[in-house]
């Protein structure tokens, strides 16, 4: 990543070009730091900003490229795509309380998934009069709140308020630092207008961070020694992964791992892929049968790894918790078992623990184990293409069939960000960094923005965001269009559309299957019909938009809709009229 590369021993010379204001100083800072876009929604905050801006342009300065998004929501979470895909901490701004508290939601998001960003806000002019800057509208006293950053503290991991033009570098540096240490996650700076206006310091500064982020913890040589004796013990392990490949090494390293030891991996709602679709050790996406067979659990990454109330763990397995934070303390309760809990990195634990396997594997029992999984793969394989064949002509489509046709028509390293609708079964990937799944935290309205900062990570690949109807009315549809176009970022959208809010509807049956609900064919708070024609949404932002409500024409709109994207250069929509699975 950029923030911190040259490291502790490069602290060179000073910043060449002084800008005038702190606020000039605050973005040329950014960019001397590897922070290449500001994603923000303005406010009158914002002036020694646009200023700044402004000056910059005039004398050849280089600071972050602005990104406009004309909601928080989605400001938020195209830093968040940007920064799952590049690694770099990104900069988000947005206006003083009101903003901020658009931008809970997705700071919760980017926060349960360690995702770094550098949340910014304004602050309402702290004097009446007197100072520059100071108050002239009358919304500056209603805005004003006695602790802005309240709103938005339990989800960041560092906060501050600029209180002078001196402090800037050492406010700026420390913010990146931490966001970018292990665990990662997102912090706030509250940015007050008077002090943005102030002069510059006296000194510009230094031209690279004193501050760096903080190295990973190693794995406990102990832990390691203690895990490999229960793994090699064991009849029946099984690694359960989430987030086992947010770093693309991560990914690599299990599928050696999971290989050379012939044990099985169950990627339990994954937002970033842990192993390869074609994986002779990949066993699906569902632990429920497996935990309760399993002698030895492995846990890499998981938030929640299976369901208490679905499946339980033998009383004699042994449940080992591997992560950065394997406990996840920012979760107020959370009672999975954890018999060894392990920091560190994926790579840096299989790592490790592959040194000391080595010298305790027992060959025959790993080959008895391989061939009993490739049964078991065998079996799950057949099914899901018995599920594909009996989905491929029903009518409203089934998302099994919407998520093989996209598996079918998206290129080999495809950007594809799921809110919810596509089946992990019926779309295979075979390279990290090509599936993101929407945060645990589940705030609604992240995909869309998210592929639009994924596409501007990696501008030469194709990105598809699959949502959910109610996602995409979550992610303001106006907005991501609108920031489409203007930005220049086509994406294929394909919004999966059974008019319901589906996840509240199975809840509701699951919690009472012989209630009043489950005999009737009107449940409140469900329905989201009749709904807006979605495709004509995009085609009003200069897109491509199709409507298919029937199975056998989805891979031709497939076809016209990557077209606008590869070919045209422009944003897509399909509004695909699916039925409940």
């Amino acid at each position: 990543m950029h923030v911190g590369a040259t490291g502790m021993g490069a602290h060179q010379g000073r910043m060449q070009h002084k800008m005038q204001s702190v606020a000039g100083a605050y973005l040329a800072l950014l960019a001397s730091r590897g922070v290449n876009f500001l994603f923000g929604n303005g406010g009158t905050d914002f002036a020694p900003i646009i200023e700044a801006y402004a000056e910059a342009a005039q004398n050849g300065v280089t600071v972050p490229r602005p990104i406009l998004a004309t909601h928080e929501n989605l400001a938020v979470s195209m830093a968040h795509g940007y920064a799952m895909l590049s690694r770099e901490i990104p900069a988000v701004m947005v206006h003083v309380s009101v903003g901020t508290a658009n931008m809970v939601c997705p700071a919760m998001n980017a926060a349960r998934e360690n995702v770094g960003i550098l949340l910014s806000a304004g602050r309402s002019p702290l004097t009446e009069s007197g100072m520059f800057g100071a108050r002239d509208g009358y919304i500056h006293w209603s805005q004003e709140m006695y602790d802005q950053a309240g709103l938005i503290r339990e989800f960041v991991k560092w906060d501050y308020e600029l209180r002078n033009a001196e402090q800037l570098e050492t406010v700026v540096d420390r913010a990146l630092a931490i966001a970018a240490s292990e665990p990662r996650g997102p912090v706030y700076l509250s940015l007050p207008r008077e002090v943005l206006g102030l002069p510059a310091a006296s000194a510009p500064p230094s031209s690279v961070s004193r501050l760096q982020a903080a190295t990973p913890a190693a794995p406990d040589a102990r832990a390691i020694e203690s895990a490999a004796r229960s793994l090699a013990a064991a009849e029946r392990p099984l690694i359960i992964a989430a987030n086992g490949g947010r770093d693309s090494a991560g990914f690599s390293a299990l599928d050696a791992f999971a290989e050379r030891f012939a044990i099985p991996v169950v990627q339990h709602k994954p937002r970033y892929l842990s192993l390869r679709s074609s994986h002779p050790m990949n066993v699906g996406y569902d632990p429920t049968r497996l935990v309760a067979h399993a002698d030895v659990i492995m846990v890499i990454e998981s938030d929640a790894p299976w369901f208490p109330a679905q499946a339980q763990p033998p009383a004699s397995c042994k449940v080992i918790q591997c992560g950065f934070d394997p406990l996840f303390s920012r979760i107020p309760i959370r009672g999975f078992r954890c018999d060894l809990g392990i920091t560190g990195s994926t790579v840096a634990i299989l790592s490790t623990l592959t040194d000391a396997l080595a010298g305790r594997v027992d060959a025959g029992r790993i080959d008895r184990r391989r061939n009993a999984i490739a049964k078991k793969r065998a079996s799950m394989l057949a099914q899901w293409d018995a599920t594909r064949a009996a989905a491929s002509a029903r009518a409203p489509l089934s998302p099994a069939w919407v998520s093989s046709c996209i598996g079918a028509a998206k290129d080999a390293d495809a950007i594809v960000v799921n809110e919810y609708t596509l089946m992990l079964e019926h779309c295979a990937f075979e390279a990290s960094d090509c599936y993101f799944g929407s945060s645990a935290a589940s705030g609604l309205g992240w995909g869309a923005g998210a592929a639009l900062g994924a596409k501007l990570a990696a501008p030469g690949r194709q990105a598809i965001a699959v949502l959910g109807d109610g996602a995409y009315l979550f992610s303001n549809p106006v907005s991501v269009h609108h920031a489409a176009a203007m930005h220049g970022l086509p994406v294929l959208f394909v919004v999966m559309n059974n008019s319901m809010w589906g996840a509240v509807r199975s809840s509701a049956l699951a919690m009472y299957p012989d209630g009043f609900a489950s005999r009737s064919n009107d449940l409140p708070f469900t329905s989201l019909g009749p709904l807006p024609a979605l495709e004509q949404i995009c085609i009003a932002a200069g897109g491509y938009g199709e409507r298919v409500d029937d199975p056998a024409a989805l891979p031709a709109a497939l076809q016209r809709a990557l077209h606008a994207v590869n070919t045209e250069r422009r944003q897509a929509l399909l509004n695909v009229i699916c039925g409940l699975e």
